[in-house]
């Protein structure tokens, strides 16, 4: 009898114990799990979705500490509008293949609630083609308007209409948004809109959207005389300087549309009964992050915000209808705000002596220099430049005042410069200043880390970003979810019935409970 006790008591003990690894193994690696969420409303009638590329949550608080110093504020007493959304939330980003995502994985995952591989738009990885909420939109006779201040045909826009192998093929990609039937896109313009780097060329992009009824603008007066009843319009900025994307926020003229006047207009030709999806990207944020310059990134997730703002003001109007969402793809650059040069201390301030983005001063300021000196270049020629353009000084005191180290760490990223180096992943040279101009990635650097900001990497990182939400249904973004669960949040408040477990990710069935 004693030895069946011990057997039963060594038996119970496993149980529990294999018990307690099911439970871990259900909570923390079991790749499929149940959940329901429900919403207590009606449907949004006007829903925003605003996606900052590379926006994470140290983007966000550097352009609140930058707005708070140049106001003599502190920062905690300067929000941008998106920080005062009731709704806050951290989401996960990682997609199918790689811990740290790129935008198509990341763009697919918001826009169509799916988990797929690293450059796969609006496809799960095997290729089938998922529809995104936009598409959904369009068939329950809402309208529709894409916004981006990068190309149109761009992977994060480009998730919310088509459906190809790879972000690359931006020909195919051009078509799809031409046959997507969507009412309104603008910002950037197409970085292959006859074919030239297709294999298999369709043919002009431009003559198929007219045939299609699309109206195109350039102009920036025809585009502020637009009115509701216009018919689909494709308006993109007459400036794209650098791959058919708008200048950078802190470049642009007055004859430049900016994010948030492509977002007003959007509104203006959207509105109406049949309530409308609106998706608007603030893309340059991220391309500002790869190459290090903070000031530029600021800048434009500042721009990025005033869009929002105008959204919110047709909240205003309509609260009892209307659903926005502000949320990033993922992080860029690995941004610190924090810089072990200056200890415990930040100097925001310092960033206002940069005049022109990265983009700018390498196109504009380095290319003319390099075509009249292509002999007798001289490090002194530039000090005047680098005074006027970053601010930095080598005379004087204060904390713009440049240190005889980085000096010398300008004039051999100057010498660089001028040779022209290859530059390779994994090479001193890469760590030093990624793909960019030597002597631009510099001065960047050296500003930031007088500001007290570092950076660790010139690509995306893994780290989650914050989603933000007012109007109906925003506080199903709160709390801690997957980038997935964006679009599952937003089918659901469209009143849809969305059950994710045939499309191989988690199992989530919702529906609307009215």
């Amino acid at each position: 009898m004693k030895e069946i006790n011990k057997r039963n008591a060594v038996f119970v003990a496993c149980a529990v114990f294999l018990a307690g690894l099911i439970v871990m193994g259900s909570v923390c690696f079991s790749p499929v799990y149940a959940k329901v969420l429900h919403y207590k409303g009606t449907p949004a009638k006007y829903i925003f979705l605003f996606i900052g590329d590379g926006m994470g949550q140290p983007q966000r608080t550097a352009a609140e500490a930058y707005m708070a110093s140049a106001q003599g504020l502190k920062p905690s007493d300067c929000k941008m509008a998106m920080s005062k959304l009731p709704a806050q939330g951290v989401t996960t980003t990682f997609a199918n293949d790689r811990f740290i995502t790129g935008s198509a994985a990341a763009a697919t995952a918001i826009a169509c609630g799916v988990k797929t591989n690293i450059g796969y738009i609006g496809v799960d990885p095997a290729y089938k083609m998922v529809k995104s909420i936009a598409e959904m939109a369009r068939d329950r006779k809402m309208k529709v308007g894409i916004v981006s201040s990068v190309s149109i045909d761009h992977a994060t826009p480009a998730c919310f209409y088509a459906h190809q192998p790879s972000r690359k093929m931006y020909h195919e990609i051009a078509y799809d948004l031409v046959k997507s039937g969507f009412n309104y896109f603008g910002g950037g313009g197409f970085k292959d809109p006859t074919g030239k780097k297709s294999k298999k060329p369709i043919g002009d992009v431009f003559e198929l959207a007219r045939e299609k009824g699309y109206r195109i603008v350039t102009d920036q007066s025809e585009f502020r005389a637009l009115k509701g009843d216009d018919g689909k319009i494709i308006a993109c900025n007459r400036n794209l300087p650098d791959d058919e994307a708008l200048p950078y926020d802190m470049d642009k003229t007055p004859r430049d549309i900016s994010l948030a006047e492509f977002t007003e207009k959007g509104i203006e030709l959207l509105y109406g009964d049949a309530g409308f999806f609106f998706m608007i990207e603030g893309g340059k944020i991220d391309w500002a992050c790869h190459a290090n310059d903070a000031m530029a990134a600021i800048e434009d997730t500042i721009a990025f915000d005033e869009a929002v703002k105008r959204a919110l003001a047709f909240y205003e109007k309509h609260p009892e209808e209307t659903l926005i969402v502000v949320t990033g793809d993922h992080e860029c650059g690995g941004l610190t705000l924090g810089f072990a040069g200056t200890v415990y201390e930040s100097y925001f301030d310092v960033l206002k002596g940069q005049r022109l983005s990265f983009q700018a001063f390498t196109d504009s300021i380095m290319a003319e220099y390099k075509k009249s000196k292509k002999d007798g270049a001289s490090f002194e020629d530039m000090i005047p430049k680098i005074e006027l353009y970053f601010g930095l000084t080598m005379k004087g005191n204060g904390p713009m005042v440049l240190k005889d180290f980085e000096i010398a760490e300008l004039r051999d990223a100057f010498d660089k410069s001028m040779k022209n180096i290859e530059i390779n992943e994994g090479t001193q040279e890469y760590l030093l200043y990624g793909g960019y101009d030597p002597l631009t990635v510099k001065l960047t650097h050296i500003l930031n880390r007088k500001a007290g900001l570092g950076w660790t990497s010139y690509s995306h990182t893994g780290v989650p970003v914050t989603t933000s939400a007012i109007g109906k249904g925003a506080a199903l973004f709160n709390g801690y979810y997957d980038n997935t669960d964006i679009a599952k949040k937003i089918m659901l408040l469209m009143g849809l019935k969305v059950n994710m477990a045939d499309a191989g990710q988690d199992a989530i069935s919702m529906a609307v409970v009215k």
